[in-house]
């Protein structure tokens, strides 16, 4: 197989071309389904990772699921949990930060900067 068709040496965009898909008649609509269908994705990782984990504890006997409803978190890991947070904050907020940055941050309102800014 020639080099340049091998998959492994292929190089995809950082962003797709063209316009987004639009299914209701307000764009926002959409963009609020993009990140609800985003997180719907990373919750149900999460559930099967959390069960898989769970029945593996329980099927060799290793922790009481009391245990586990009654940990706390050490600062460290408190930290660590935040830092992955805004990681994933940023990312399920991507495409409104993607629209952010087609404006200009100077054209948008203080209000939502602010609110930005907090999450």
């Amino acid at each position: 197989m020639p080099e340049e068709l091998n998959p492994a040496n292929a190089k995809l965009p950082k962003h797709s071309k063209g316009m987004r898909p639009q299914f209701f008649h307000d764009p926002t609509s959409d963009k609020l389904l993009a990140m609800v269908m985003a997180l719907a994705g990373e919750v149900s990782v999460i559930r099967d990772r959390n069960d898989t984990l769970e029945r593996l504890i329980d099927a060799k006997g290793l922790l009481d699921k009391s245990e586990i409803d009654q940990y706390k978190p050490s600062k460290e890991v408190i930290a660590e949990r935040d830092a992955w947070r805004q990681e994933y904050l940023s990312h399920i907020l991507r495409i409104v930060d993607l629209d952010a940055e087609n404006m200009g941050r100077n054209d948008v309102s203080p209000e939502w900067q602010a609110v930005m800014d907090e999450v």
